[in-house]
């Protein structure tokens, strides 16, 4: 039989171990607890750092005051800039629209000239017959039916964009506008885009319609738009002013709407 001391004593052990094994799963849970919160400081200092690295500690600084002047692209202003050209007359587009691609009536040996009479100055425009003869075909036509009057220039982009353009042609002043029908691409075959390219703006392969782009500084773009004209050196001067006046950014710095007020007042195309 165990007596009354065995038994305290057997108690005491028992006790002992519990103690032990209680000790022991604190030590472990207090090494769990201290290693995550090392990983958890790890991974704050870390995401600090790249976050410190990407700018994000600057505060509201200014992209001006926080970048070095050697990464600055030399943009048209996007702040809003005094507009330099005329109020539009009066007028609104016509809205025209047409199933079919007008009737080849060009005469492909001949010299067109489009001008566009803008708010801001006249735009003329060498066509070119020859390598673009459905894209000439139907700025003569469309021209002829008053479709381009009225109309404002409702896009405009520049640095750091790889392009420098004046879009104009919609009708809607959208930027999703158009006649009706749609055009074949024409001369792309080393297409190029100097300052001074006239160019058909599309959504696609054989997609161009009405709206046309006027490139006012050398572009880098694919050779997918149909190249047509070239501004006179003139109506290179009115191209410079508008872009002067910089841009209003709506999509992306550097692209947007003119500040300038680019209206076509009306458009005319000569053959001679």
């Amino acid at each position: 039989m165990v007596s009354s001391e065995q038994r305290r004593k057997q108690l005491a052990r028992e006790k002992y171990a519990r103690q032990l094994k209680r000790r022991e799963a604190a030590r472990r849970r207090a090494r769990i607890r201290n290693i995550t919160i090392t990983l958890g400081l790890v991974i704050v200092l870390a995401a600090g750092g790249a976050y410190a690295a990407s700018g994000g500690l600057n505060g509201d600084k200014k992209k001006d005051e926080s970048d070095s002047a050697a990464d600055q692209p030399s943009a048209p202003p996007t702040s809003k800039a005094p507009d330099p050209c005329d109020k539009p007359a009066k007028g609104e587009p016509t809205g025209k629209q047409w199933k079919k691609e007008p009737a080849m009536k060009v005469d492909e040996s001949a010299t067109y000239t489009m001008q566009l009479s803008t708010t801001c100055g006249e735009i003329d425009i060498a066509m070119d017959a020859g390598e673009a003869p459905h894209t000439v075909n139907s700025f003569d036509f469309l021209a002829g039916e008053k479709f381009l009057d009225h109309t404002a220039c409702h896009r405009m982009t520049g640095p750091p964009q790889q392009l420098s353009v004046l879009q104009c042609g919609d009708p809607t002043g959208t930027g999703s506008g158009g006649p009706g029908y749609e055009l074949p691409d024409e001369n792309l075959k080393g297409a190029k885009y100097p300052a001074g390219t006239v160019a058909m703006a599309n959504s696609g392969p054989d997609t161009g319609g009405s709206q046309f782009f006027l490139v006012y500084e050398d572009s880098e773009l694919p050779a997918k738009y149909t190249p047509f004209g070239k501004v006179s050196d003139s109506g290179m001067k009115v191209l410079k002013k508008i872009a002067g006046a910089g841009l209003t950014p709506m999509r992306a710095q550097g692209d947007g709407r003119p500040n300038a007020t680019v209206v076509i007042d009306k458009a005319t195309v000569h053959k001679s």
